[in-house]
């Protein structure tokens, strides 16, 4: 797998596209902490760890519906492993004038687009949540 990030944001948009309840998905660090940022915002529900085909470790991810619509309308990834894309604290987007977050992940860990502002830091944009 080329890029763990996409894989995932794709397998939370495909379930909910089926109006699934949870997706799983192969454990990481980098990924586990794009999912705190996703639940701290209110996106997803939640995570949880679990084993996946044979014993790998990996996550459940409760997926989000607000009266039968999914919670996310569009997610984007926006830095790729072909195509980097960092920007500094003031170059970083707003999603839909605030509305959505952009994911960043920077020197003091990943946190959403308002978070890094108020922390003064730029870093790589992982992908935008709207």
């Amino acid at each position: 797998m080329n890029d763990p990030i996409g894989d995932m944001l794709t397998r939370i948009r495909n379930g909910q596209l089926r109006g699934k309840s949870t997706v799983l998905t192969p454990a990481s660090k980098l990924r586990g902490w794009v999912l705190d940022v996703l639940a701290d915002e209110g996106y997803i529900r939640g995570y949880e760890a679990t084993t996946v085909d044979g014993g790998h470790p990996g996550f459940e991810i409760s997926l989000k519906y607000y009266e039968g619509t999914p919670v996310i309308r569009e997610v984007k990834r926006v830095s790729t492993p072909g195509r980097r894309v960092y920007m500094g604290v003031n170059d970083i987007p707003q999603v839909r004038q605030g509305l959505g977050v952009s994911i960043v992940s920077t020197s003091k860990g990943v946190m959403s687009d308002a978070a890094a502002r108020g922390a003064n830091v730029g870093g790589e944009v992982l992908c935008t949540v709207f």
